[in-house]
């Protein structure tokens, strides 16, 4: 497996275990757990686009705005994922001061979407 495929194996395993806190009763613990996993997940999967952007279309990028706005150009994502991936940037960076409850409730509610937005632009990705 080159390159590409394990970024797009360790964004898969990373988004599986996202998924999995899903199934859970809502806590704090859970909840906290599972922005932590948005962190990865987020990671692993901009990091793949930029592996795909940079092998696929010549285009080399270092930042996660930049690679979404790359991914919509070439047809990785739609023009209202592309919103809710520079929404869901926002609330990756913010996610240090998940102390502030009322911001980790913000960003827990959110990451139904941010999962589902990061598992369709990944299997876009492996197609590519």
């Amino acid at each position: 497996m080159g390159r590409l495929g394990q970024r797009i194996a360790q964004a898969e395993r990373a988004l599986a275990r996202l998924r999995e806190l899903e199934s859970h009763p809502f806590d704090a613990i859970v909840r906290d757990a599972a922005i932590q996993r948005f962190e990865f997940s987020f990671e692993a999967v901009w990091k793949a686009a930029q592996a795909v952007l940079t092998e696929r279309f010549g285009t080399r990028l270092g930042a996660p705005k930049p690679v979404i706005r790359a991914s919509l150009e070439n047809g990785l994502l739609e023009e209202q994922e592309a919103a809710l991936a520079m929404a869901m940037v926002d609330h990756r960076n913010l996610t240090s001061h998940t102390y502030n409850e009322a911001l980790a409730n913000e960003i827990f509610a959110a990451l139904g979407a941010y999962r589902a937005l990061m598992e369709t632009w990944l299997s876009r990705l492996a197609a590519a």
